[in-house]
């Protein structure tokens, strides 16, 4: 691989990241943050905002965004940015759900703000790599 694609397909990574770490900052800390919170106070907890969880929450966006670039080597946009939704947001409701951690109310809005999501990244992804 050239030097030129390589750096197109960092960039492409890269730009994703932001795009998904924007987007799930946004959803989760204005939209539906008063959601969660209720949630987890009526379970008796208090809900995980230390820094540390915002860097995870990082860590996830780059991993979701190097899953988004992989994908998209093989499949179409509309293919990649499917699978992409389903492989990070559709597993990852299944498992919080089962923990007793999901708040159902919040999946009217996350369903179709993460499809969007998931699109742009994928379309970031097409546009930029190579």
């Amino acid at each position: 691989m050239s030097l030129m694609k390589t750096w197109k397909n960092i960039l492409a990574i890269v730009l994703a990241t932001i795009w998904i770490s924007i987007s799930e900052f946004v959803r989760n800390q204005f939209i539906v943050r008063n959601l969660w919170l209720e949630h987890y106070k009526k379970m008796g907890l208090v809900f995980p905002d230390k820094p540390i969880n915002g860097a995870v929450w990082g860590l996830w966006s780059l991993l979701a965004a190097l899953f988004v670039y992989m994908i998209s080597r093989k499949f179409n946009l509309l293919q990649t940015a499917f699978l992409a939704w389903f492989g990070q947001f559709v597993l990852m409701w299944v498992v919080i759900g089962n923990l007793g951690v999901l708040p159902h109310g919040i999946l009217w809005m996350a369903v179709p703000l993460s499809l969007l999501e998931s699109f742009i990244a994928a379309l970031i992804v097409k546009k930029t790599a190579s």
